[in-house]
């Protein structure tokens, strides 16, 4: 039997690690390249929620309804606190419960 990591998985694991960090510091680089207007630093700003809804929505939509109440919650955690990672917990932890209980 193979070990977890043999046969190129821990090469995989690296070349993901690399194109992230590459990813994250050429974005760094390209946003240097610009003024940071008033306008692009608010962009900048709305670009993590952006991202989030639309990660989010199409879940709830073919989730049931686990996915219609849950979606909810994870507004609510967002709007209060702001954290992407707790909202997401909150949903997971939310949708769980109510298929739990049947739904």
């Amino acid at each position: 039997m193979n070990a977890p990591l043999a046969d190129g998985h821990l090469y995989a694991i690296a070349a993901m690690a690399l194109v992230t960090v590459l990813l994250r510091v050429g974005g760094y680089w390209i946003i240097g390249r610009f003024a940071l207007t008033q306008r692009l630093r608010r962009g900048l700003e709305a670009l993590p929620v952006a991202i989030f809804a639309a990660s989010i929505a199409p879940l709830a939509l073919k989730g049931g309804p686990a996915g219609w109440i849950a979606a909810p919650a994870v507004a609510a955690v967002m709007f209060l606190t702001g954290k992407e990672v707790l909202a997401l917990a909150a949903g997971i932890v939310v949708a769980t419960f109510v298929r739990g209980v049947g739904f």
